[in-house]
């Protein structure tokens, strides 16, 4: 059996699941790991034939969490797919799958990306945070610490999203970047954003249960150093 066979096969005499399903879909549209590849080997583009349809792959080196991946995407498919289908990382959610609400946000080299509008092979050599990345082993992050302190969650369909989104924002902050109400660009100010900042950037993560102001609140725990403690 090969390894794209390998990577999402399931014994014929078992009740395929969802999952099973949406992996042998994978072969089409999302990732497959390849065996011959190494990381560190450089973009390589390649035509195959998958159930008698011509499918680009590209071999790609990722690093997902601070663990290396060898894999093999159809060129088409996006990051998103990538670590769900392909490599089991279930944490970031499919929303819109428009780039509008949010929910699959993660962190690529420090800076928060949206992950269904990212295709796989521009994070070819790139360093990328999703939700399972977060957390020191059985320790939280203090933004997910934060986040249960504050009950910043209802459904928690938007969380995984909403804590990458807000890590990365906060970096962003200290680094001066400018958001639409900051009052002078020159200047990075001192405790951080502020809360009517804090809104403006995470205007881009749509909470339908509209936890806002605990989402806000939890932000501004960790803004001010408190790690999720009040």
């Amino acid at each position: 059996m090969s390894k794209e066979r390998e990577f999402c096969a399931f014994e014929l005499d078992e009740i395929p699941t969802r999952r099973d399903f949406i992996k042998v879909s994978a072969l089409g549209v999302g990732a497959v790991m390849f065996g011959g590849v190494s990381v560190g080997e450089s973009f390589a583009s390649t035509t195959e034939i998958v159930d008698g349809v011509a499918v680009e792959t590209a071999k790609l080196s990722l690093n997902i969490n601070g663990k290396d991946y060898a894999v093999a995407v159809d060129t088409r498919a996006s990051l998103l797919d990538t670590v769900r289908d392909g490599l089991d990382l279930t944490g970031s959610k499919k929303g819109c799958d428009h780039g509008q609400c949010g929910a699959c946000t993660v962190i690529i080299d420090g800076q928060r990306q949206l992950s269904c509008l990212t295709l796989a092979a521009m994070c070819d050599g790139k360093k990328v945070t999703t939700i399972e990345g977060l957390a020191n082993g059985e320790t939280l992050h203090p933004m997910q610490a934060a986040f249960v302190e504050y009950d910043a969650l209802q459904c928690g369909y938007c969380t995984p999203g909403q804590i990458c989104s807000a890590v990365a924002m906060l970096e962003e902050a200290k680094r001066g970047d400018a958001s639409q109400v900051t009052g002078d660009v020159k200047s990075r100010p001192n405790g951080g954003p502020t809360r009517d900042e804090i809104k403006e950037r995470m205007s881009g993560n749509i909470c339908r249960c509209g936890a806002y102001p605990n989402i806000v609140d939890a932000i501004e725990n960790v803004r001010d150093g408190k790690g999720g403690k009040r």
